[in-house]
């Protein structure tokens, strides 16, 4: 949540599955909705989410698109993972991420 927070005020438009109340909801409940909401899922949890990468482009469904920090970004530095989201967005503005997986860079 805070790393929400810090990134709203960079200007981003983010939100947080705690701030929602939809921590412990499962992997692909959390990217359905984030594709309802058209919104980019941010996460840690770079296996599961390759995983469910892979399953949604064999069913040639869309998503919003899968933003994955690495390891090398500490859940500790809220201000770095906020920087890089904000360089991220900013770096691609033009890009539809309907059906991107990628990761952000510190």
């Amino acid at each position: 949540m805070r790393i929400a927070e810090i990134a709203r005020g960079h200007g981003l438009d983010v939100i947080s599955a705690l701030e929602l109340g939809h921590r412990g909801l499962s992997d692909l409940w959390q990217l359905e909705f984030a594709t309802q909401e058209e919104r980019c899922m941010v996460t840690r949890d770079g296996r599961d989410f390759r995983r469910l990468y892979v399953s949604f482009l064999e069913r040639n469904q869309a998503h919003g698109g899968i933003l994955i920090v690495p390891r090398s970004l500490p859940s500790e530095y809220f201000s770095r993972i906020a920087q890089a989201l904000q360089r991220y967005a900013e770096t691609h503005a033009d890009t539809p991420m309907t059906y991107v997986i990628d990761y952000l860079t510190s």
